[in-house]
């Protein structure tokens, strides 16, 4: 194997200090993921198509770009700390480029449909016999193999939730529609998933000197965050329904409309007992105790009753102060403006703000979480213009000089 370049980074921090990644996807499944290690010290390289870059860059509310078209504000936020190239994949000199970068990294991450790099001459085999050591995620919406009518189906976030199974449990009975939950959790959800096993699987390497293949669909991240609701159906023949934000038959575990606003309220167990102390019902009689185990008894209803009139009653703030005072769960329900200004999210410093290099300015926007005591994460720079790094990133992987750069980028390789 070739010796490991030198660091891109100018200076080493976090947790995942020399870990190096590669990046090829899109979006958010597999490249967020990426950006959550940059944010804790890896070296993440981000390769894009050259001319036509990763859609991402367009996607949210556009802010304006001094230099260039707008810049969308998913991009902003979910590509710090990234180092941006370009490559051709499907032209034989794009391969070759890339397996020689490949000899140096750790991990190679990539989002597309089944076997899209193996007719590119990059397959499996082929990238470990470079690196032996490197770990291989690859992320789909359907998986690497399967169903032959499956794996090359397009996927994309509500396509996951809706084949995953959380969006047909998700929002109120029929006829109303499922709904989706937002901001894409089932890509965020996968994001997640993809990192940890990768960084799983780099452990291994590292003891064993054996790298290996992940093979990620995008439902099974969605799928594995339903709880008990397959061995409910296996197990009991239960195929659980929509039933808007009542979570199962117990109460109260919901969203409620208070004077002004709405709350969310979660009372589990003797926390039931606590609820009924502060709308005034005898926790230990037959009527409450039903009350609590069956949402849709008589009881129950009597019970969802009560307590939306004593809700009726008080403000949002006032719900807020009462019930967590009794120790029982009580949000209000969060917007932007509300988080913005809230002496929580401002006390553990959750948002910050950061330079932007293709705005050239600074912005503000969710931080690094979580935190580190000994070996915090660091937003060291912003997003970047498409192939911003090629310069930095081939001179220093592959010691390339300026006219061979140059004649690379006028065939179009990157």
């Amino acid at each position: 194997m070739a010796s490991r370049p030198e660091p891109l980074l100018p200076e080493q921090f976090g947790p995942l200090q020399g870990v190096r990644i590669l990046s090829t996807g899109t979006i958010i499944a597999q490249p967020f993921a990426a950006t959550l290690a940059a944010e804790m010290g890896a070296e993440v390289v981000q390769i894009e198509r050259p001319g036509v870059g990763d859609i991402l860059r367009s996607l949210g509310l556009p802010l304006e770009n001094p230099d260039g078209p707008t810049v969308g504000t998913m991009w902003v936020q979910d590509r710090r700390n990234t180092f941006f190239a370009t490559l051709d994949f499907s032209v034989p000199e794009g391969r070759d480029l890339f397996l020689r970068m490949v000899a140096g990294a750790d991990i190679w991450m990539e989002s597309s449909k089944a076997s899209t790099y193996t007719k590119w001459g990059l397959d499996d085999a082929t990238v470990l016999a470079t690196n032996p050591k490197i770990v291989i995620t690859h992320v789909s919406g359907y998986g690497q193999n399967g169903h032959p009518g499956y794996v090359n189906r397009a996927s994309y976030d509500p396509i996951g939730q809706a084949f995953g199974g959380t969006m047909g449990i998700t929002g109120p009975p029929d006829p109303e529609p499922p709904m989706v939950s937002n901001p894409l959790a089932g890509d965020y959800a996968t994001a997640h998933v993809c990192l940890w096993s990768s960084l799983a699987a780099y452990i291994h390497a590292q003891r064993t000197g054996q790298g290996q293949v992940i093979d990620l669909a995008q439902f099974e991240a969605v799928h594995r965050g339903m709880s008990n609701t397959m061995i409910d159906f296996f197990e009991l023949g239960v195929s659980r329904e929509r039933q808007g934000n009542q979570a199962g038959r117990g109460q109260p575990f919901s969203n409620y409309r208070a004077k002004d606003g709405w709350v969310a309220i979660a009372a589990v167990g003797t926390v039931f007992n606590r609820v009924c102390a502060v709308v005034g019902l005898d926790p230990t009689d037959e009527f409450a105790q039903d009350a609590r185990t069956n949402s849709e008894s008589k009881a129950g209803v009597e019970f969802a009753a009560v307590l939306q009139g004593w809700l009726d009653d008080h403000t949002v703030p006032e719900v807020v102060e009462i019930m967590n005072a009794a120790q029982v769960g009580c949000s209000a329900v969060m917007t932007p403006d509300e988080i913005a200004e809230d002496p929580h999210y401002r006390a553990r410093e959750v948002h910050t703000e950061w330079d932007d290099l293709q705005l050239g300015r600074r912005v503000k926007g969710i931080g690094i979480l979580p935190k580190f005591s000994e070996t915090p994460g660091n937003i060291w720079r912003g997003s970047g213009s498409l192939g911003h790094d090629n310069a930095l990133v081939y001179r220093r992987y592959l010691g390339m000089d300026d006219e061979e750069l140059k004649q690379l980028q006028e065939r179009g390789v990157i």
